[in-house]
């Protein structure tokens, strides 16, 4: 059986990336070698923010992806109760409308 390697490959511009930031922070009399191990440093920093941020998104889709299913499979429960609930809206305006003719025509009476 093959064992697979978890060793993170890091893309040439975090490279580029973490020489150019340990440069900027170089100290007065700093050997090569502790720029190049602080650019490493920057570097794995760099890979696992990014690692980071991808479980982020990634758990995020999940989110979004179960929500908009809990979404439709309400909408198609609600769907069967939706005209049952339009007709009982139906009524209600023109009742409330029918009244307030009413009140007024007895308003109007009695004047």
């Amino acid at each position: 059986m093959a064992k697979y390697k978890n060793k993170q490959t890091v893309s040439p511009e975090t490279i580029d990336e973490g020489m150019k930031i340990s440069k900027s922070i170089q100290r007065p009399n700093q050997t090569k070698e502790q720029t190049k191990l602080i650019a490493q440093g920057i570097q794995k920093g760099i890979a696992e923010y990014k690692k980071q941020q991808k479980v982020k998104t990634r758990e995020q889709e999940k989110l979004k992806k179960k929500l908009a299913k809990e979404k439709q499979n309400n909408q198609l429960i609600g769907d069967d109760l939706k005209p049952e609930t339009k007709c009982k809206t139906q009524w209600l305006p023109w009742i409330l409308l029918l009244v307030s003719w009413g009140g007024m025509g007895l308003y109007l009476s009695r004047m």
